[in-house]
């Protein structure tokens, strides 16, 4: 099965057409048509009809369809890891680790399915029963990020379609291809191709036809806060039903009697996959002041070991940023920090390999007034705070408008609850740097968005709650 065979189209069929780039080495892979506004509102009509009959699917079906779908996804991984390389610039070994990641899933919404009930509740009145039962909410639209293409859709279309949904997905206009990949090996599952469908087009014209959709009862969106509430602003006059997972700015502790060794494992686990483009990445480093300097040591050592170039080739590590904005972000961010007294330790500048390559980057003698301590940079860079107290470290950890991902590294049990409590994120690693799977519920709180993905508490994003009370005299 080609993958692609229907995307087989020229630039002068559609003029108009997005152009899918390699970071890597800059090779156009493909041209995607854009989905204009009239379209896209007959991709809903279509969906709103068809989502009526995917609704009375008994839920052991929608189960049995999804699951051939993980199925699908697992015999296709290594086609669907290159395709995701290409488009996205990780190495390859990351790649096939999100789509494992990816298809988990779509294999435990699957699951899921078969468990949405409601209930019997005794009732105040003696002729009454009180019940009740939870019923998929309609039609869905959800917009995703280049940074995970494929595990950022299912985490959000396996719920909308294990409970009875449809889902329309505008994937990042930079890595299409994972999205339309998906949509092929969905509908050779069973998932009827009006059930789930990809669009891609301007942001705001597609962003705006969601919005204003009377038809679409529910938005979920993966991106920066400041899109976030825009999308939030605009669907208040439809009164939709939000999940919003936002941006971060992941404090990572360390306190004096942690594992060293481990606790720089979790930090390279944690800022360096996917060249530091990861929402829940290691964004501000705080060692605390009698382990500040060894640890510094480790770390710069242990980021010796990461080799940089193509993600197709053999032994590579870390990958090209996305676009040439984000060398500028890290760039400014290192500049801003030495200008105020930072130290550099290693990297600091565009790799060799030019285009858009940069060196794992490490300073210290990081402090609150540079602007990495106060935006997320999205990049390879790791800057190393210190601090005394206990007190200190949560009171730096908190102080940002963010709250989606916290960790920290102490063999003190006591220590592991009282800081776990007082860190306002909606997720904390202890003692690890890697915190994502399918079996957590996935979200922040603060301005890192609303709701949760993944988990038993997923689905219940795609459901409404219905009380029947029912006389029986």
């Amino acid at each position: 099965m080609d993958l692609f065979a229907h995307q087989d189209i020229s630039k002068t069929q559609i003029p108009e057409a997005i152009e899918v780039i390699n970071p890597a080495t800059g090779e156009i892979l493909a041209y995607v048509k854009k989905t204009n506004a009239q379209e896209l509102e007959e991709k809903i009509l279509k969906a709103y009809k068809a989502q009526k009959q995917w609704a009375n699917i008994l839920a052991e079906e929608r189960s049995d369809r999804l699951m051939r779908f993980f199925v699908l996804m697992l015999e296709y991984k290594e086609a669907l890891a290159e395709i995701m390389t290409k488009e996205q610039g990780k190495p390859l070994a990351e790649s096939r680790g999100e789509i494992l990641y990816a298809a988990s899933f779509i294999k435990w919404f699957a699951q899921e399915a078969r468990k949405v009930c409601g209930d019997i509740m005794e009732s105040k009145v003696k002729d009454q029963k009180i019940m009740t039962l939870k019923q998929p909410i309609g039609v869905c639209a959800a917009i995703t990020p280049w940074n995970f293409p494929s595990a950022m859709l299912t985490r959000k279309i396996a719920p909308a379609l294990a409970s009875g949904c449809a889902i329309l997905v505008k994937s990042a206009s930079k890595t299409p291809l994972s999205a339309y990949a998906l949509e092929l090996l969905a509908q050779k599952a069973g998932i009827p191709k009006d059930v789930f469908m990809i669009v891609n087009g301007d942001s705001n014209t597609i962003s705006d036809v969601f919005c204003e959709s009377e038809m679409i009862r529910k938005l979920s969106f993966t991106g920066s806060t400041e899109v976030g509430a825009q999308l939030y602003a605009k669907c208040a006059k439809t009164v939709k039903k939000l999940s919003m997972e936002l941006g971060g700015n992941a404090p990572f502790i360390v306190f004096d009697d942690a594992n060293l060794e481990e606790a720089v494992q979790g930090i390279m686990a944690s800022k360096f996959r996917n060249s530091g483009q990861t929402c829940v990445c290691a964004n501000r480093i705080y060692a605390q002041s009698g382990i500040y300097t060894r640890l510094c040591e480790i770390l710069q050592k242990e980021m010796q070991t990461l080799k940089v170039g193509n993600g197709l080739e053999e032994g590579v590590n870390q990958g090209p940023l996305i676009h040439k904005s984000a060398v500028l972000k890290v760039k400014e961010h290192i500049e801003d920090a030495l200008s105020k007294g930072a130290r550099l330790l290693s990297g600091g500048k565009e790799h060799k390999l030019g285009g858009t390559y940069f060196e794992p980057t490490l300073i210290c003698d990081v402090t609150p007034s540079m602007l990495v301590a106060k935006e997320e940079t999205f990049g390879p860079l790791a800057p190393i705070f210190k601090f005394d107290t206990e007190e200190e470290a949560i009171a730096m950890a908190n102080a940002t408008e963010f709250g989606l991902a916290a960790y920290f590294f102490t063999q003190d049990y006591k220590r592991q609850w009282r800081v776990a409590e007082s860190l306002e994120y909606g997720m904390v690693g202890i003692n690890t740097g890697l915190i994502s799977n399918e079996v957590a519920p996935f979200g922040g709180i603060k301005h890192s968005g609303l709701g949760r993905e993944g988990s038993k508490y997923g689905i219940e994003e795609y459901m409404e709650l219905k009380y029947l009370c029912l006389s029986v005299k």
